[in-house]
């Protein structure tokens, strides 16, 4: 196949803690996707995306890696993935694994040996560092710099052990590499190819543009009240990681990309820029194929997750049309809603009440026709919607858990608004289990699960969708077909249509089709529970436009383009062709 098909894929994430337990333990593991590969062959995927299975203490859900090459118990062997690996292929489908290698777990061997003395060989595959001239080592403050942990509390952890602190951009279970360090690159290096031997087809890699720190490592402006502020300014998209991921592509993907295979390349990268994504995916420049970012997902949030903020579509489309415009033709984006980070779209975006099927697949017909590599996650082509969390004790995130005790030991904040706050955006409303069925706890274990089914698993899941015309799946399902049969979609042009418009988002793709002709798609969708009207920028002759797909039935919209009018949570795609 031509190196550039790739672009027409569509990726499903497995979150496999929450997919399906082919057990009792009450958590997912690797034959609990291998028993559901009809469901993801009848959606169309071609790239499964699989989150951390490797050995880990679970510290952060797998994202804390003690053995980069062996699978934790808790899912399974490297057998199982062996077989997953062999059945995905056998399917036409693909695998990219989850890779964390901007850190490791504290109990990685690698770690064990750098924290054990001062003169290990292995000191320097990780950050250590003196504490602040005259300041008692250990107490708040005398960390080397005041950097704020993107999981509470400081970036620094106190060894006793050899008198020295230990840098974890994330949890204190999460310490660092240094890549600075050729011995630590080429350690990674190796393990990535040991696991492209194995099969797998690609690496979504984790907060990968923190692999580059400024070596002098500056202080931060701390937060008010505090001690700590955000330190991302000096380990985002820091001096060397242009170097450090080209490297990568030439040490380990480039005698692999051929004409005839592809080596998938994902780069999640909170805090990306455009013109940085630019750097990191234009082809000749040999980093990576896309980036995953954040922009869009950080609009109804102030500062931080919890500080919760009034979504206005007009910023959400805008966003959406800058990154197309900056990308198009240079770069290549990751298209998304959701993920194991993310609350459910439908709860976020959508309408999960009377209208959550119609704007289930509202959201998913306006993603999937941008340009971009689409993303599904598990549970979102079934329109699965957040669960009512309530009580601390509901959650399972150490993110959420750390924020919350913190809060509540400092007192200055309203516990109940918060925990409002955490049903609404918690990581954890991501991870309840795939609904599989109207079975007790929907078909995802026969234990006790770890974390708990959302109730309405009764009505909303997979057995009473799939097949069924007009489900949210099936509609999934189109879209993904779409996208492998009309090329406009995935290289033609895109130009928003109404930018200010508070309620209506729609926009045109243009291109040629697999015949080669011009062709131009129209995209038009109603975010809202009212009927609305909207005349688009449009010639008259586009009433006769073919309707390709709808969201709600399928008869014709209330009022064709370009004077439209449409039913709530309506969206519809016309073609024509010159």
């Amino acid at each position: 196949m031509p190196n550039d098909q790739w672009r027409r894929w569509v990726v499903y994430q497995v979150y496999p803690r929450s997919f399906a337990d082919s057990g009792a333990d009450g958590v997912g593991d690797l034959r609990g996707v291998l028993s559901h590969l009809d469901h993801l062959q009848r959606l169309g995927v071609d790239v499964v995306w699989l989150s951390p299975v490797y050995r880990s203490p679970m510290d952060d859900n797998g994202y804390d890696i003690s053995d980069y090459q062996d699978i934790d118990p808790l899912f399974g062997t490297l057998a199982d993935l062996d077989e997953l690996i062999a059945d995905l292929h056998a399917r036409g489908m693909r695998l990219v694994m989850d890779l964390v290698v901007n850190h490791t777990s504290d109990e990685h061997p690698w770690f064990g040996e750098s924290r054990s003395s001062r003169d290990n060989p292995k000191r320097d595959w990780y950050w250590w560092r003196d504490p602040r001239p005259g300041l008692t080592p250990g107490t708040p403050g005398a960390e080397p710099t005041n950097w704020e942990s993107h999981f509470s509390g400081p970036t620094w952890t106190w060894d006793e052990r050899t008198g020295q602190y230990y840098l974890h951009i994330f949890s204190r279970k999460q310490p660092d590499l240094n890549w600075e360090n050729p011995e630590v690159r080429q350690a990674v290096y190796a393990m990535m190819r040991w696991w492209l031997d194995r099969g797998v087809d690609g690496f979504r890699m984790d907060v990968i543009n923190m692999i580059s720190k400024d070596t002098s490592l500056p202080g931060a402006v701390p937060r008010p009240g505090s001690l700590y502020g955000p330190g991302d300014q000096y380990f985002s998209c820091g001096p060397r990681n242009h170097e450090f991921l080209q490297e990568m592509y030439r040490e380990v993907f480039a005698s692999r990309n051929t004409d005839d295979a592809h080596v998938l390349t994902v780069g999640e990268m909170p805090g990306v820029t455009i013109p940085q994504a630019v750097l990191f995916t234009e082809p000749e420049r040999h980093e990576l194929d896309m980036v995953f970012q954040f922009e869009h997902v950080r609009l109804d949030t102030g500062a931080d997750k919890y500080d919760l903020r009034p979504l206005h579509l007009p910023d959400l489309k805008a966003s959406l049309a800058a990154w197309q415009a900056g990308l198009a033709r240079r770069g290549w984006n990751s298209l998304y809603w959701s993920n194991h980070d993310q609350p459910r779209p439908v709860s976020r975006f959508g309408d999960d009440g009377v209208h959550r099927v119609a704007s289930a697949k509202t959201l998913a017909t306006v993603l999937h026709l941008h340009q971009g590599t689409p993303y599904v996650y598990q549970g979102d082509e079934l329109g699965m919607a957040n669960a009512p969390f309530a009580a601390i004790g509901d959650f399972r995130d150490i993110q959420a858990l750390n924020y919350y005790a913190q809060a509540a030991a400092r007192g200055d904040v309203d516990l109940a608004a918060l925990l409002r706050a955490m049903g609404k955006m918690s990581r954890d409303q991501g991870r309840t289990p795939v609904q599989w069925d109207a079975s007790p706890q929907a078909g995802f274990t026969r234990g006790t699960p770890w974390i708990a089914v959302n109730p309405d698993y009764a009505t909303v899941n997979a057995a009473a969708q799939v097949g069924q015309p007009g489900s949210v799946f099936e509609h999934y399902r189109k879209l993904i077909e779409l996208r492998h049969t009309d090329p406009v979609i995935t290289d033609g042009d895109f130009e928003l249509l109404l930018p200010d418009h508070p309620v209506i988002w729609a926009f045109l793709r243009r291109g040629r089709d697999a015949g080669g002709h011009d062709t131009e798609l129209l995209v038009a969708a109603n975010f809202s529970a009212d009927v609305v009207g909207a005349a688009l920028p449009l010639q008259s002759d586009w009433a006769d436009a073919a309707v390709v797909l709808t969201n709600l039935t399928d008869t014709e919209p209330l009022q064709p383009p370009p004077d439209l009018k449409l039913r709530p949570w309506e969206s519809v795609i016309w073609r024509r062709t010159r």
